[in-house]
């Protein structure tokens, strides 16, 4: 009986695994790069340009989130904006060179000197993306007039967690390498395929179908996982990378900060992890040091994936600090 249970269930794994295969090859026609694909250090990456104006908007991901794609239509209609994938996620390819701040944000810079999109930069990171902001802006101080940082991370605090953040960290950095495994046997896109994800979060039922295809699509490959679980596991090398930088002068910041870390489906049931929020809001309190005009702005119905919850908030941000680019205080006296 044990001997024809796993027959039947290593038949549904074949089942999975192939119906996967045959639908990764069937996007590569069906859900083609949106942007272009440009050659960077050996690998290509994956870029698309939209809207108009003398200040272009730079997004850069949360770790394993694809999320500026979710606005990326609503900020083009503000200014001119770029979104890119990282190594490793959506249809860029895949590197092998270390995944820490450092090596990404030499990439971007390539990507931008090769696409030739000249600044002045307005940068917008998300959690992990704002390490990768911050350190850019350290080191072309003269092409960033501006950042919005969207539930940051301040390397003081990360590297100085306590034991059982410690230990909530390991687990989620190995189920990342365990879900890559996942994601390559089709597990993840039968997930997506009955729903799972719209359960856990109700509020993608409120973006286009199309751009969930897209969001979707990067999940249900393993290399999107794999490289989860390389950020994450560089990320101590990241935030020790981020204690080189300084206060950034008058430079306008607006750090937006979630109510809390987790929000998932059943009626919006809010899920706080005690010592998670505690770091958090030390986190944002180091975040208002980062220069003299810097701002907080509370997301009050965001979990940590605010730009799935309150997406509007961080369109108020960008707003805000475009303003204050192209109008600054001095020239309105």
């Amino acid at each position: 009986m044990l001997s024809g249970l796993l027959n039947w269930q290593s038949l549904i794994l074949l089942g999975l695994t192939t119906y996967h295969l045959i639908a990764s090859s069937q996007e590569k026609s069906k859900i083609p790069p949106i942007g272009k694909l440009i050659d960077v250090d050996g690998h290509k990456l994956h870029f698309y340009c939209a809207g108009e104006g003398k200040i272009t908007m730079i997004l850069d991901h949360s770790l394993g989130g694809i999320d500026g794609y979710f606005l990326v239509d609503e900020l083009a209609k503000i200014s001119r904006v770029l979104i890119y994938d990282r190594a490793g996620y959506g249809w860029s390819q895949f590197s092998h060179k270390p995944r820490h701040s450092e090596q990404i944000v030499k990439e971007l810079h390539t990507l931008l000197e090769k696409t030739e999109i000249k600044p002045p930069y307005i940068l917008v990171g998300d959690s992990f993306g704002s390490y990768n902001m911050r350190l850019y802006t350290h080191y072309f101080p003269e092409e960033v007039v501006g950042m919005v940082l969207t539930d940051g991370l301040h390397e003081e605090q990360m590297l100085s967690m306590p034991l059982s953040l410690q230990l909530l960290k390991l687990f989620f950095t190995f189920s990342f390498l365990i879900a890559s495994l996942g994601a390559t046997l089709g597990i993840v896109r039968f997930l997506g395929i009955i729903g799972i994800f719209e359960i856990i979060k109700p509020e993608l039922l409120l973006f286009p179908k199309n751009t969930l295809k897209i969001v979707k699509r990067s999940f249900y490959s393993g290399k999107h996982w794999l490289t989860m679980f390389l950020e994450m596991w560089s990320l101590n090398n990241s935030g020790r990378q981020l204690q080189k930088i300084d206060n950034f002068g008058n430079m306008p910041i607006i750090n937006i900060k979630a109510s809390t870390f987790l929000k998932i489906g059943f009626q919006k049931f809010y899920f706080s992890i005690t010592p998670a929020d505690k770091l958090r809001n030390q986190i944002q309190s180091n975040l208002l040091m980062l220069s003299n005009d810097c701002e907080q702005i509370l997301a009050e119905n965001s979990s940590h994936f605010v730009w799935v919850d309150e997406p509007e908030i961080i369109i108020k941000a960008v707003r805000k600090v475009l303003e204050k680019v192209e109008h600054p205080k001095d020239e309105l006296m």
